[in-house]
């Protein structure tokens, strides 16, 4: 099901690995829907926030942390995926 994978470097410069699930814009600002995993019956899912400004070179991601945000960002993921065989838990 995933079709693109995404790098993370942690701040201990570690790489991590997500695939992409599904991305939106919302409010101009682009968030990414991302599991930790290949297969579709295995990984958690996490919402990242792209933070970065007009001068970087790459994307910046954060992880979307606050409990509202991640509320609403999970009803407009749930609707979006709702034709695609994934079962989203919060």
């Amino acid at each position: 099901m995933q079709e693109e994978k995404i790098t993370l470097q942690t701040e201990e410069g570690e790489a991590v690995d997500f695939y992409v699930v599904e991305e939106t814009r919302i409010n101009g600002m682009n968030y990414l829907m991302v599991t930790d995993s290949e297969t579709e019956e295995d990984g958690e899912c996490y919402v990242l926030k792209d933070v970065s400004c007009s001068e970087d070179s790459e994307a910046v991601y954060e992880f979307v942390e606050n409990d509202d945000e991640l509320d609403y960002l999970y009803r407009i993921f749930t609707e979006l995926l709702e034709d695609v065989d994934v079962e989203l838990r919060k």
